[in-house]
C-alpha cells in the first residue's frame, strides 16, 4: 500500500482572497442541520452519524465553486483514470465544536440502490485553516481521516485546498475541539 490513500490534491484551488471572501460569507449564514443518506433517497438528520450545519450561500458563490470544480474535471479524470459526466451541486458546511461525521463512504460501493451510488469521485475544499493550537479563524480537531482495514491517514487542511478521492474510500471528520471548520463537499459522477 505504498500509494495509499490515492488522493488528488490542489493546494490553492482557491486563491487566498477568494477563500477568505467565501469563508466570511459562510460565517454570516445561519444554516440548518445536515442530513445523511441511508437505504432511502430522502436524507434525514441523524446527529449520531453526522453533526454539522449545511449552509446556503449566494447563487454566485455556488456558481463559482461549481465552475471551478468543472474546470478541474479533466485533471481529476486523468489522475483517477475515469470518465466523469457531471458534478453534483456543492454542499457548504460548518462544523462547530463537537461536530463530526462518522466513518462512511460516499458512493460507488454497490451496497445501496441510491442515486448516490453513481458518485465516482468525492471532493472536499477546505475553507478554513486547521491548527494544533487555538488561533483566530482556525479550528482544532475536525481532521479528515481515511481508513482502510489496516491503516489510517489524517490529512492536514489548509484554507483553499482541494482533496479528491474515490467515493468508495472510507473517511470521516473527527470532532472539532476548537473554532469552526468550513468546507465544501461535492461529487463527480
Amino acid at each position: 500500500m505504498a500509494n495509499w490513500p490515492d488522493l488528488f490534491v490542489v493546494k490553492q484551488f482557491f486563491e487566498p482572497e477568494i477563500c477568505a471572501a467565501i469563508a466570511a460569507e459562510l460565517r454570516a449564514i445561519e444554516g440548518s442541520a445536515a442530513t445523511v443518506y441511508g437505504r432511502t433517497t430522502a436524507g434525514l438528520v441523524d446527529q449520531r452519524a453526522r453533526k454539522t450545519i449545511r449552509l446556503d450561500p449566494a447563487e454566485q458563490t455556488v456558481k463559482l465553486v461549481t465552475t471551478r470544480l468543472w474546470e478541474c474535471k479533466d485533471a481529476v479524470e486523468k489522475y483517477f483514470a475515469v470518465a466523469l459526466k457531471e458534478c453534483e451541486e456543492p454542499q457548504f458546511l460548518r462544523y462547530r465544536e463537537g461536530d463530526f461525521f462518522v466513518a462512511h463512504q460516499d458512493g460507488n460501493t454497490g451496497m445501496l440502490n441510491l442515486d448516490a451510488e453513481q458518485r465516482l469521485i468525492s471532493t472536499v475544499i477546505f475553507m478554513s485553516r486547521q491548527s494544533e493550537d487555538p488561533e483566530a479563524e482556525t479550528y482544532c480537531g475536525g481532521s479528515l481521516v481515511f481508513s482502510s482495514l489496516t491503516d489510517q491517514v489524517t490529512i492536514p487542511s489548509e484554507a483553499g485546498m482541494l482533496i479528491a478521492f474515490r467515493s468508495e474510500m472510507t473517511h470521516e471528520v473527527t470532532p472539532v475541539t476548537h473554532g469552526e471548520r468550513y468546507s465544501i463537499a461535492s461529487w463527480y459522477r
